[in-house]
């Protein structure tokens, strides 16, 4: 599980994941960034286009990104340089991945 341990809705998730016995490995991923190609990776797993993965509402997007037009590959890049700008929190099972927002979501990820 991509985590960020000060986020109300990752800390919800988590906790919806340990009530109902899920127990995930948790990556702080501002600490330990994602490289272009597991966040390609996620996206497509996600089956989203990497602008719906960025968080449009925090201030570095508001200040540099907002209303500019990017290839997909760019959007990938700049959220390497940011991860700030991640959508959080995502839980990832082999060839599966989901979004824990809103938190129940995240159950999915056992769902055949």
């Amino acid at each position: 599980m991509w985590h960020k341990p000060n986020c109300h809705t990752s800390l919800e998730t988590l906790a919806l994941l340990k009530a109902n016995n899920i127990r995930p490995t948790l990556r702080l991923y501002l600490e330990d960034v994602p490289n272009e190609e597991e966040l390609a990776d996620v996206i497509q797993k996600l089956g989203i286009k990497p602008l719906d993965l960025i968080r449009t509402k925090e201030p570095i997007f508001k200040e540099k990104y907002l209303g500019k037009k990017r290839r997909p590959a760019a959007w990938i890049k700049i959220m390497v340089k940011h991860p700030i700008l991640i959508e959080r929190p995502i839980l990832l099972k082999g060839n599966k991945a989901v979004m824990g927002r809103p938190p129940v979501n995240a159950l999915k990820i056992n769902d055949e």
